[in-house]
């Protein structure tokens, strides 16, 4: 029974800011614009990396989780590590049995939805998806949530893939342990943080430095070609501090 990371989720007051930095120093593309966000008074834009994704979430009316996220966290920044299994019964029946609460659920378009409750969680919101169509399993298979044609999205010439998430926590090891309770998996602590490792990415788990509240701090990216990347920053006005680049509130970590 694996879990992959399959998406990363952005929370931003400015959508085409973000998705035009995103575009122009990753140099991704936007694949798919959800219209069924609109039901949580959001809007998205959903760019792939390889055969994972980024999607950039902005509210687009009062009183949404997405914009008290925004205010709790002081601005733009991570909000979502979506993950893939292939087996979603169990995972829920383990859910369940730590007594973590399910914030959101469904099935419907050979998706298989659970999302956790970061107060649960911890860190950020956790989901664990399961896609119910044929080809599913594959690395390179369906993903609903960016609808059918995002692979045709795909542009690799700078990056090629979301190799690591980063959460900071008040308490790393105690959030990391949690994680790897819920997704059954060994938890290796080091230094002052803690990972936990999926199939195809690591999750970091680090203290606050920043000054900003628990959350999803950064991604490191699979780069191709860094003095594209880099150039590409620096041109658009972003903070840039050796291989790592500051977009959207996040920390983007060329590896």
């Amino acid at each position: 029974m694996w879990l992959r990371l399959r998406q990363i989720a952005l929370v931003a007051s400015d959508i085409e800011e973000v998705v035009g930095d995103l575009t122009a120093v990753l140099g991704i593309e936007v694949a798919f614009v959800d219209p069924g966000v609109k039901v949580f008074g959001l809007e998205n834009r959903l760019l792939p990396i390889g055969n994972q994704l980024l999607e950039v979430v902005a509210p687009i009316q009062e009183g949404t989780t997405g914009g008290r996220y925004l205010e709790r966290r002081g601005g733009d920044g991570g909000y979502m590590i979506i993950t893939q299994t292939d087996d979603h019964a169990p995972r829920r029946a383990r859910v369940e049995a730590l007594g973590v609460r399910i914030a959101h659920s469904f099935e419907d378009g050979g998706l298989r939805n659970m999302q956790l409750h970061p107060k649960d969680t911890g860190g950020s919101f956790f989901e664990i998806d399961m896609v119910t169509i044929p080809g599913g399993e594959a690395p390179d298979g369906p993903w609903p949530p960016a609808g059918r044609d995002w692979a045709s999205h795909r542009r690799t010439e700078v990056v090629s893939a979301i190799a690591a998430a980063e959460l900071q926590c008040d308490d790393p090891l105690d959030v990391a342990r949690r994680w790897g309770a819920i997704a059954e998996l060994p938890v290796e602590a080091g230094g002052a943080g803690a990972s936990i490792r999926l199939e195809n990415a690591t999750l970091r788990f680090v203290p606050i430095t920043d000054g900003r509240p628990e959350g999803l701090g950064g991604i490191d990216v699979t780069v191709v070609d860094r003095d594209r990347a880099l150039a590409a920053a620096e041109e658009r006005g972003l903070a840039v501090s050796g291989d790592r680049l500051d977009i959207a509130g996040m920390r983007v970590k060329l590896v």
